[in-house]
């Protein structure tokens, strides 16, 4: 089985302000580096980083890098890394700007995953990324257009494809959400 991390970490940071929030420093290193250094700690075969700034580069050892340019939308950065990954068995599908997420996160949503159901964070109320997704619904990823991620092709996924994880899906937007929780 070929399974396949993605980082999507090419977003604008509009609400951030003119620094690129992925390098804005948390717990003393850039914020893009907690979630690259769980995707390191979960067993897959493949790493692959979506972005948009060059800076990031040397912050991804051990991830295969797409470049794109800046100010495309989410599914432009999506689309980029499924065109990346080919068809592995298994995608699990991380953010840049998810620093609380641990790598025993990403593997208990990677095995959830069936052959024929994604698996996905949940946090009470909403399913959220990180998600993992089959080979058989990678097709409807290709799909999804504008500025919004895979969040309606897991609204209906049953209970036992959701990993609850409230206090793990903390994401940064703004300059004062960078403080640790």
């Amino acid at each position: 089985m070929i399974r396949t991390g993605l980082l999507l970490a090419a977003g604008a940071s509009r609400r951030f302000g003119p620094q690129d929030k992925l390098l804005a420093p948390l717990g003393g290193r850039p914020l893009v580096t907690h979630a690259a250094c769980a995707l390191r700690g979960t067993p897959l075969d493949h790493r692959i980083a979506v972005i948009a700034n060059p800076a990031l580069v040397p912050l991804l050892d051990g991830f295969r890098i797409v470049l794109i340019p800046v100010g495309g939308q989410q599914s432009d950065s999506l689309r980029a890394g499924l065109g990346e990954a080919g068809q592995p068995d298994r995608l699990l599908i991380a953010l840049g700007d998810m620093p609380d997420v641990t790598a025993a996160h990403l593997t208990r949503i990677l095995t959830a995953a069936t052959d024929d159901l994604p698996s996905c964070s949940h946090d009470g109320t909403a399913s959220l990324p990180p998600a993992c997704f089959p080979q058989a619904r990678l097709a409807a990823l290709q799909t999804l257009t504008g500025d919004q991620g895979a969040a309606r092709l897991l609204r209906d996924l049953p209970a036992a494809q959701h990993i609850d994880a409230p206090r793990l899906l903390r994401d940064i937007d703004t300059p004062g959400q960078i403080a640790p929780t």
